[in-house]
């Protein structure tokens, strides 16, 4: 439960988680009536933005561990889902030939895990070498990680081992089915069609609300905690009896488990994946998410994850028309001016709210120190 409810009584808590369920169901409806389909599909995608932010808000927000490699891991459990949910394998080697004619299709319900797994060791390989670098350093090696995730996806894609397809990319992977049925096929239900992009979006929905309940866990739980310390002062927290080696590790592993999941969602989603939708400006976009949202606070980072998912999809829709609205002809080209306007925004925000839109709050040490100060001392007796 997020802390403002906590402010609230009872009623007014339930009153309000009802109106946000209710807004929650009915989201994809409202983006279809203002946008089409390609609105919904905008809000499929943020979805998965919101669990990638969170899971980097594990390394930079609760552990302060600055991670610019992290894409790496959404790479790993997309191509995990790619080559367990498609015939990819089957038509590269030959053992799978033999065992698997039509196909390696695993159930998504299996592929989640193992993608989950996965990414969580890749998180340990990356954690295991850069436990005592910290700062400049360590960015420079989680961001070298990320590239040679990339190359790999790139270079593994040759006649003779073809495990990636490299460029080219795998197409063809599964849809996830649900009770036998993919989420691929429309629904009607009485005069309402629901799309392949509707039946994602709940899917993400419960996905992301699973997230965000893990999150709220891990903070409160004692490894949160030690995580905290280990950002305000690791020398600090190491003199506290806090095992600093394990501590990371966990975090890069957490962290990298929920960006594993988001890669198996993503590769169902599109049914396509390549190296190109891994690149290290994706894992610049994310970071921001979580810096520009408030880091170490879950609502902040799923409100950063939500504007820069969805702010330069409404800007390459309104940018072209309002230029012509207003000069009757397209001065400067549309994917041009959304990134300046983002751009700025984005400096303005860190200029004016440099610790993000939604910090975490502050805890007020002076009223404690006001309240015990200013409270009755009682009556002493001299004993002569």
């Amino acid at each position: 439960m997020m802390p403002f409810l906590n402010k609230l009584n009872p009623k007014q808590s339930i009153i309000g988680i009802l109106i946000c369920a209710v807004l929650l169901l009915i989201l994809p409806f409202i983006a279809k009536e203002l946008g089409g389909t390609t609105w919904v599909r905008i809000v499929d995608m943020a979805l998965l933005y919101i669990m990638l932010a969170l899971g980097l808000n594990i390394v930079v927000g609760f552990a302060g561990l600055l991670d610019l490699g992290y894409i790496a891991f959404y790479a790993v459990g997309a191509y995990s889902a790619a080559l367990l949910a498609s015939g990819h394998l089957t038509d590269s080697f030959v053992i799978f030939q033999q065992h698997f004619p039509d196909g390696v299709h695993v159930p998504y319900w299996v592929i989640i895990p193992i993608g989950a797994f996965l990414a969580a060791i890749a998180g340990i390989m990356l954690g295991t070498p850069v436990l005592k670098l910290r700062g400049d350093y360590l960015a420079l090696v989680t961001l070298g990680f990320g590239e040679i995730i990339r190359i790999f996806m790139n270079n593994w894609g040759k006649d003779d081992f073809n495990l990636t397809n490299g460029p080219r990319g795998i197409n063809r992977i599964d849809s996830v089915s649900i009770l036998g049925h993919p989420l691929d096929r429309t629904i009607k239900i009485g005069d309402f069609a629901l799309t392949k992009e509707f039946l994602y979006y709940y899917l993400f929905l419960a996905l992301v609300i699973v997230t965000i309940f893990i999150c709220y866990r891990l903070q409160n739980s004692r490894l949160g905690r030690a995580w905290m310390a280990l950002r305000e002062d690791d020398i600090a927290a190491k003199a506290m009896g806090i095992n600093v080696r394990n501590v990371k590790l966990l975090a890069f592993a957490l962290g990298a488990t929920f960006g594993g999941v988001s890669g198996a969602m993503f590769a169902a989603f599109q049914g396509f994946v390549s190296p190109e939708s891994f690149s290290f400006m994706e894992s610049i976009v994310v970071l921001t998410m979580v810096v520009l949202g408030g880091m170490g606070h879950i609502p902040g980072v799923i409100l950063g994850a939500v504007l820069l998912s969805v702010l330069p999809e409404f800007l390459r829709f309104t940018v072209e028309p309002l230029q012509e609205m207003v000069f009757d002809k397209i001065i400067i080209d549309s994917a041009i001016l959304r990134q300046l306007i983002l751009g700025l925004c984005m400096v303005l925000i860190m200029i004016f709210r440099p610790r993000g839109l939604w910090p975490r709050p502050e805890r007020s040490v002076k009223k404690k120190d006001d309240d015990i100060n200013n409270k009755p001392v009682g009556k002493t007796t001299t004993v002569v």
